[in-house]
């Protein structure tokens, strides 16, 4: 019988990794195994409907109590693995690419990009912080190697965990910390009560590895 897992996530990176060092480590010839970049609202929903057995998220420190108030609807429980400074990612060759730190002010005249949520999902559920300061430029992207691109290519900046666990996001981005008293909490949602199966448990501990050691 073939071994089956699959995660659900938004567009971060370090649940990659984890994901890879989980069904490397299980091995096996016989096996069909998912990942999933997901919307948030498709992240909730994949867990929920048991599509996937967790799902990868980022709250906020203004948008945990929302969220987590979705998640009681839902019969689903967000477990706290890490938390993190908010970092601005932009081009290498960005004119504020050398800044110590910067603040959002700073980057008023630059392109915003951010992933794209569904039509009528509260806001809260962005998967950036700071999403709701407003911004008159804006790109939305759905999937994570376009809007590395395209920041690339229009000398624009987005804000993100900055935790990249060894896999490159694009090798010509780089992050800088933002200014800014929000933090980020990284982990992941269950159902709730639920017990973690083998591949589950291995891919946690593996999650929760990677962000112990490069979340700040």
């Amino acid at each position: 019988m073939a071994k089956t897992f699959a995660v659900s996530g938004q567009h971060y990176l370090f649940d990659v990794q984890a994901f890879a060092h989980t069904i490397l480590a299980l091995g096996g010839d016989d096996y069909e195994y998912a990942l999933r970049d997901r919307s948030t609202a498709q992240v909730i929903e994949d867990v929920a409907a048991g599509v996937s057995e967790l799902g990868v998220i980022v709250q906020t420190s203004t948008t945990a109590a929302q969220i987590n108030a979705v998640l009681e609807e839902r019969g689903l429980e967000f477990v706290s693995c890490a938390e993190s400074d908010p970092m601005i990612a932009l081009p290498a060759s960005h004119p504020l690419s050398n800044a110590k730190e910067l603040t959002l002010e700073e980057l008023a005249d630059w392109p915003y990009l951010c992933f794209e949520q569904e039509a009528g999902a509260p806001a809260f559920f962005a998967e950036e912080a700071l999403s709701e300061v407003p911004r008159s430029k804006v790109i939305k992207c759905t999937d994570r190697a376009s809007l590395s691109e395209l920041a690339s290519a229009v000398n624009g900046y987005t804000v993100t965990s900055g935790i990249l666990v060894g896999i490159t996001d694009g090798g010509s981005l780089t992050t800088i910390p933002l200014k800014t008293d929000v933090r980020l909490n990284l982990g992941y949602i269950v159902p709730k009560g639920a017990e973690l199966g083998e591949f589950a448990t291995r891919f946690v501990a593996n999650l929760t590895r990677s962000l112990e050691r490069y979340a700040s």
